[in-house]
């Protein structure tokens, strides 16, 4: 793993922002995978202020999202698929038949899995995702657990994840869906380049041991460390347990 360290959130999120910039100028129909949650904010604020001065162009890029929630409508302002409207979609020249996000309100849930499969395939898969990673060491929302689930899959979601989630559904983790799709582990790694952006001190713990660590399904993010691509993206808070 690369591992790239600046002095704050924003700092990090430009950084990333650059980086992604100087893969779509060298790739026009990139193919992107995109992550949700708080983290990413202060990137898509930079990605968005890039496309307005004309310094990215996303008219050929095609994006994928890691997950959604399970039974939530993508036209309901908690879904990730309104949340990336909000934050990126909606304010970039991204072509909408070029976005590509799982439906959580299939009538049948591993068909849906199986068809999202069939897309990435189609698009000749993932050249540059983007990942945060979650306290526990999720990435998607691939949970710690006994074992890891490699593609696309239906999977119940762990209390830290819902209450991480709790601020899209007014602050009450009760309210956070239980469950929810996300790309497999072994789905993520396919892609030919991967970038995990992590910030704060909460991170720090988590950062170690994904770098640091055995791999282990308890662990999640530790499997980065067998792809031969990886930049670890960290401001100084994130990256404090690392010195020494």
């Amino acid at each position: 793993m690369r591992i790239r360290v600046y002095s704050s959130p924003r700092a990090a999120a430009d950084a990333l922002a650059a980086l992604v910039g100087g893969a779509i100028a060298s790739n026009p129909g990139l193919v992107l995978g995109l992550p949700t949650g708080r983290t990413p904010i202060p990137f898509y604020r930079r990605l968005t202020a890039l496309c307005a001065r004309r310094a990215i162009d996303f008219a050929h890029v095609t994006t994928f999202n890691l997950d959604e929630f399970v039974g939530i409508d993508s036209r309901d302002p908690r879904s990730y698929r309104s949340f990336m409207q909000r934050h990126l979609f909606g304010l970039v020249n991204l072509a909408p038949r070029r976005v590509n996000f799982l439906n959580g309100r299939a009538a049948d849930l591993a068909r849906e899995c199986a068809r999202y499969e069939r897309a990435i395939a189609r698009a000749g898969g993932i050249d540059l995702q983007i990942l945060g990673l979650g306290a526990n060491g999720h990435i998607g929302f691939n949970e710690p657990g006994r074992q890891l689930l490699a593609r696309t899959h239906w999977t119940r979601l762990t209390r830290p994840t819902r209450a991480a989630n709790a601020a899209l559904f007014g602050g009450d983790v009760r309210r956070v869906p239980k469950e929810a799709l996300s790309m497999g582990m072994v789905t993520i790694l396919h892609a030919r380049r991967i970038v995990l952006l992590a910030t704060g001190r909460g991170k720090a713990a988590c950062v170690a041991r994904m770098i640091r660590g055995p791999l282990t399904t308890r662990l999640p993010a530790s499997f980065l460390q067998v792809h031969r691509n990886v930049d670890v993206v960290l401001d100084q808070a994130a990256a404090e347990r690392l010195r020494g």
